[in-house]
């Protein structure tokens, strides 16, 4: 019955211009409401149409609301801004049910009704009694807007709605906060397993964040925006982030693993510490990070199948006094690493003290020391700082043996030098 209706209905909006067709959704005697629709042809004036009755074409049907499927009535009213869906779950029974699994909720002083001049008192009231009706399920997307809301104090409320809102299949979460002194602590652990595989946008404005090593990963993620006085982001194997936006004035070490990054949305000028891992990142790091991170005092790039070597320039790392390279070589697809091309950081360094290396062969394609022993020699360039250097992996490349005694002749504060055949972590 529900299905004949709604193609009748649907039969009618297909019909050409000549037929008028009029839908008004009432409330009739509670708890349901119905559907009318009228036809009727434009043919003669009104006062012939109601005198005529041959000419009268007019039909009026009427379907009880409750009569139509329930997925049905759900996607209609998924489709109904928050405001009006509110109002039609005031209306009627049937749409109070499909209220309790609304995809859609935005609070902000326009959805809810308030004015400029109302105090948050008013405004957190009010939504904590629309979310005590919603059972969190099929939720897709929460937003809460606080800005510019006097007498903010809904922090009380925060962690009872978020335990609402932050269910399994939720794609999109916004808690837009005022800036007062006191600031709310996000629950992290209500981000559990369901939800960090559904979530895609996420956006939190003057929360206090604690992440732990259980928050990730977020696999779906796709957008994220974080206002608030941060000084650490660690980005992991966040395959599907797109965008990475950050003016956190504060923020002083950045931390990724996976996609690449576009650093021109994000404030690097105070970054010190940067730990990358990208394929072929060496040659970028050269020749875009002294303009982009002219303050790092750590650098730890991790970079596998290079095919580039570092290049010789005139920018510094002023600053540079920690770094560290993994280089992943060898593989069929790369031609053998050129490790001297490195020397082009120690000499970009002038503060840089400790070197780490670790060279990872997947085979044997360099060239030899014992095949040609005739090394290369770069003009002399003084390492005033550097005091400890470790080269894991080393192997008789050539280019690996003519970058240690680069070193050995031009560091000469030099008080450890460790050369293991070993790459990667010992276990003792």
């Amino acid at each position: 019955m529900g299905m004949l209706a709604l193609n009748r209905l649907m039969s009618m909006q297909r019909r050409p211009r000549q037929i008028r067709s009029s839908f008004l959704l009432t409330a009739a005697s509670p708890p349901h409401c119905e559907l009318i629709a009228s036809t009727g042809k434009r043919k003669g004036s009104p006062c012939e149409q109601d005198g005529d009755s041959d000419s009268q074409v007019a039909k009026i049907m009427r379907f009880s609301i409750p009569d139509l499927p329930e997925d049905i009535l759900s996607c209609i009213h998924s489709l109904m801004p928050m405001r009006e869906a509110a109002r039609a779950a005031f209306l009627s029974r049937a749409f109070l049910r499909s209220w309790r699994c609304h995809p859609n909720l935005v609070f902000n002083k326009d959805t809810i009704g308030l004015k400029r001049s109302s105090r948050g008192e008013n405004f957190h009231h009010k939504i904590d009694r629309i979310l005590k009706n919603h059972s969190g399920i099929s939720l897709k997307s929460f937003k809460l807007d606080y800005s510019g809301m006097c007498g903010f104090d809904g922090t009380s409320y925060l962690d009872t709605w978020l335990q609402i809102a932050l269910k399994p299949g939720i794609e999109e979460l916004t808690l837009w906060l005022s800036n007062t002194r006191r600031k709310y602590n996000f629950p992290c652990p209500l981000l559990s397993d369901g939800v960090k595989n559904s979530l895609r946008y996420l956006k939190l404005r003057f929360c206090a964040l604690h992440p732990t090593a259980e928050l990730g990963p977020f696999r779906r993620l796709r957008s994220l925006h974080l206002f608030f006085q941060l000084t650490t982001l660690n980005i992991c194997e966040c395959s599907s982030l797109k965008a990475l936006e950050s003016k956190a004035p504060n923020l002083s070490n950045f931390f990724h693993r996976g996609f690449r990054v576009n650093f021109s949305c994000v404030e690097t000028l105070q970054i010190k510490k940067l730990d990358m891992e990208r394929p072929n990142f060496i040659r970028d790091a050269r020749s875009k990070l002294p303009f982009i991170m002219p303050n790092l005092e750590t650098l730890v790039i991790e970079s596998g199948h290079e095919v580039v070597d570092a290049p010789m320039l005139h920018t510094k790392f002023l600053y540079l006094k920690h770094l560290t390279i993994c280089l992943i070589s060898g593989s069929t697809i790369s031609r053998p690493y050129n490790y001297f091309s490195l020397v082009s950081f120690l000499e970009a360094s002038p503060s840089l003290e400790t070197l780490i290396l670790d060279v990872i062969a997947l085979r044997m394609a360099h060239e030899s020391i014992f095949a040609d022993s005739e090394l290369r020699y770069m003009p002399e360039h003084r390492l005033g700082c550097l005091k400890s250097v470790k080269i894991s992996g080393f192997s008789s490349a050539k280019s690996l043996v003519e970058l240690t005694c680069y070193i050995l002749k031009n560091a000469v504060s030099l008080e450890c030098l460790t050369l293991d055949t070993i790459y990667g972590p010992r276990c003792y």
